[in-house]
């Protein structure tokens, strides 16, 4: 397993080792002993899915303290353009993003920390998006940014974005009081 580091400190890019034969493939999403040994100590508590169309925007979301969630993230079938916004408060980069395709070719996964919005978009119809949680779900806990919010300045790959209604009336950067 390689770890790869982030202009954005605690955002890790995971790249698994995979054996490939005849067969197909086989290799370890989550090892939680390799895992510790790069620093990562977590403890997962709630597994994620979902199935997106191309064009998909979902995000960019986020779980306030107490119920704060770190994520791992990855897709099992289909591609993502995978993105991040730092919104911890005393971070030298607050506001400031990252982004990174994540497929089910090329297997990468991407470790979230608590004090983070995240979203993707989709990239191909009838991707699978998989997210491992810290924390459990909470309704009230609930939040996030508006996903194209000029301040932000994400290049989104979709023209035409399927975005939900919650999703189009999160508040801007500039009115956002961050939790974190």
């Amino acid at each position: 397993m390689k770890i790869t580091t982030t202009p954005i400190e605690g955002i890790l890019i995971i790249e698994p080792q995979i054996f490939k034969d005849s067969r197909g493939y086989f290799f370890e999403s989550y090892n939680q002993d390799k895992m510790e040994a790069a620093g990562i100590a977590l403890s997962f508590v709630q597994d994620n899915q979902s199935l997106s169309q191309k064009g998909a925007v979902r995000g960019l979301h986020f779980q306030a303290p107490p119920f704060e969630q770190g994520k791992l993230v990855r897709v099992v079938a289909g591609a993502v353009r995978d993105v991040v916004v730092d919104i911890r408060k005393n971070s030298p980069t607050y506001g400031q993003h990252f982004r990174i395709d994540l497929s089910a070719e090329n297997q990468l996964m991407f470790w979230i920390p608590p004090g983070f919005a995240h979203g993707f978009e989709t990239l191909t119809d009838n991707t699978i998006f998989l997210y491992k949680c810290t924390n459990m779900y909470h309704k009230n806990s609930e939040g996030g940014l508006l996903w194209n919010d000029p301040a932000i300045g994400i290049k989104w790959q979709t023209q035409n974005a399927i975005v939900s209604e919650k999703d189009m009336i999160l508040p801007t950067l500039k009115d956002f009081v961050s939790p974190f």
